[in-house]
């Protein structure tokens, strides 16, 4: 017995990874408990783990007293002295008990102590090892899912992956393995609960840690990311050497790199652009591959226009929008997009508007416009101290022009000269002959007959007005709704029975009229063909 207890304690030691002082710690609460069960909660007991032959020694102390009030805490001096023949009235003396006769029941209270006091330890000891882990990327293997959370085994330890943090139209099983960013860990009573993540913008910087050496060295480094998770991904890089080219040091030989990134990330494209003090030339990294014609800043704002050729403004945006949104979180200006056609209409509307101020000449003209101020509100919110900057402007003149801007906009002459350059770039339409083409009338079908229509509906229908299949189409599902006792649902099936009756009837009509043509052409006499007159051969003339 006293082996196996050794032996169970390095087993315990062993498999849980739970110091020894903890498990003996653990086994000497479990025996007091015990014994103080089976004797009393108020006798003094002490538990000793014994090296040397393996076992837990409980002891209880008592004072020597001459006379004995309370037996469980003193015993009488006669008897002390044939334990101990040195005590004297006064020493605590202590008495080594039979552990063995505590029972079944003190036997199961122990152990439920100990295994209690492994967990708490274990939960300790996981918690210590992965608070200082937090920020790091870990594998794992996907274990079960729970509310639309994945739960994932990191050896130790199980962590969670919310569903917040997972990659949009990725899918796991049980069994499949996970790479994950330790976003947090918390200390939880029951366990730690370590929180991972796939969708965050960290996961895509380590990886990028993990595959370019010269990031993880420092020669190159990763300015700011932005990233629609599972979709595309934009990183602005900069290096700190003039010999190292960032963009190439990560997209490595033939991309082999960055398709390493790609693949972790299960097919997300990632654009790798060079970062640039210059705002204006890191935005325009940002919205490649599109080509950009001008930029105009607004620094105090934060706001930039960009201007573009028509070809390549589709490409500038993305698809929805996409390009330019990750292009506004990389680099964290406001962006509007234009191209040089639709700026050249906002130009010339400025120029009509601006005709409209006697004080602004041609030249001061232009010069707002190239500015940025291309619209009448621009110029109208702006301080007068704003335009000193203009040649042949002083604050005087710089008010009375932003005067005459707010009282054009008041007089509602803003509107009128943007009605009249609409009207004047109104294409002229062309009215061409109608070619007219025969309906075929389908008759009246009435709402009973249509399929999936029971009487209860049709009576509905037809209290609302709506007699015939040709009036539920006119109709349409969104008034169809609006009837009492009829849903969305119920609306678009009665929608969509009443369009296959009137296809299936006109149809059956034109099939008819086909018919009854072929019949009326074969009723038709046919026209005699003219006999052709053979010509009798020439005989020639009689020989005399």
């Amino acid at each position: 017995m006293e082996n196996d207890l050794s032996q169970v304690i390095e087993m315990v030691v062993k498999d849980r990874g739970v110091s020894r002082d903890v498990i003996i710690e653990a086994l000497e609460a479990a025996m007091i408990t015990a014994a103080r069960k089976k004797l009393g909660l108020a006798m003094e007991i002490e538990a000793q783990y014994n090296e040397e032959n393996g076992e837990v020694e409980l002891f209880r102390y008592r004072e020597v007293v001459d006379e004995v009030e309370d037996s469980q805490l003193q015993i009488n001096v006669k008897e002390a002295i044939e334990l101990d023949p040195d005590c004297e009235v006064g020493d605590m003396i202590g008495e080594k008990l039979d552990s063995q006769s505590f029972g079944r029941i003190s036997a199961q209270m122990a152990k439920q102590v100990i295994i209690q006091k492994v967990r708490d330890a274990e939960r300790k000891n996981i918690y210590d090892e992965y608070k200082d882990r937090k920020g790091e990327v870990v594998n794992g293997i996907v274990r079960r899912f729970e509310r639309g959370n994945i739960i994932v085994d990191l050896g130790r330890a199980e962590a969670i992956m919310p569903h917040r943090e997972q990659i949009p139209r990725e899918s796991y099983q049980p069994g499949d393995r996970i790479r994950g960013y330790i976003q947090d860990v918390v200390d939880l009573p029951n366990q730690p609960q370590i929180v991972l993540s796939r969708a965050c913008n960290e996961l895509l910087i380590n990886l990028f840690e993990l595959e370019v050496p010269e990031i993880y060295e420092g020669i190159v480094s990763i300015k700011s990311v932005a990233r629609e998770p599972g979709s595309r991904a934009k990183v602005a890089v900069a290096s700190s050497d003039i010999n190292v080219d960032p963009v190439g040091a990560c997209v490595g030989m033939k991309g082999s790199r960055v398709q390493a990134v790609v693949n972790e990330m299960r097919g997300e494209k990632i654009d790798i652009v060079p970062w640039s003090e210059n705002s204006a030339k890191f935005v325009c990294n940002a919205l490649l591959p599109a080509q950009i014609s001008k930029v105009i800043l607004d620094e105090e704002n934060r706001e930039m226009e960009i201007i573009v050729p028509d070809a390549q403004l589709s490409l500038a945006i993305g698809r929805r929008g996409q390009n330019v949104r990750l292009a506004v979180q990389l680099t964290g200006w406001r962006i509007d997009i234009h191209s040089e056609s639709k700026t050249k209409e906002l130009d010339e509307q400025a120029r009509r508007i601006y005709s409209e101020i006697p004080e602004i000449n041609d030249m001061l003209m232009e010069l707002l416009i190239r500015t940025g101020f291309r619209e009448i509100d621009d110029l109208a919110d702006a301080e007068p101290e704003d335009l000193l900057a203009f040649p042949n402007l002083d604050l005087e003149s710089a008010a009375v022009i932003v005067g005459k801007a707010n009282e054009l906009i008041d007089s509602g002459r803003v509107v009128e000269i943007l009605a009249e350059i609409q009207a004047e770039n109104q294409p002229e339409v062309i009215e061409e002959p109608v070619e007219q083409v025969e309906v075929v009338a389908v008759p009246e079908i009435l709402v009973n007959k249509l399929a999936g229509v029971g009487s209860k509906t049709a009576e509905l229908l037809s209290d609302a007005g709506l007699d015939t299949a040709e009036q539920i189409v006119q109709a349409k599902v969104d008034e169809i709704v609006k009837i009492q006792g009829i849903g969305m649902r119920k609306a678009e099936k009665i929608t969509e029975a009443a369009r296959s009756a009137i296809r299936e009837a006109r149809k059956t009509l034109e099939q008819a009229q086909a018919e009854q043509e072929q019949a009326e052409q074969a009723e038709e006499p046919q026209a005699e063909e003219p006999q052709e007159q053979q010509a009798e051969p020439d005989q020639g003339e009689p020989v005399k």
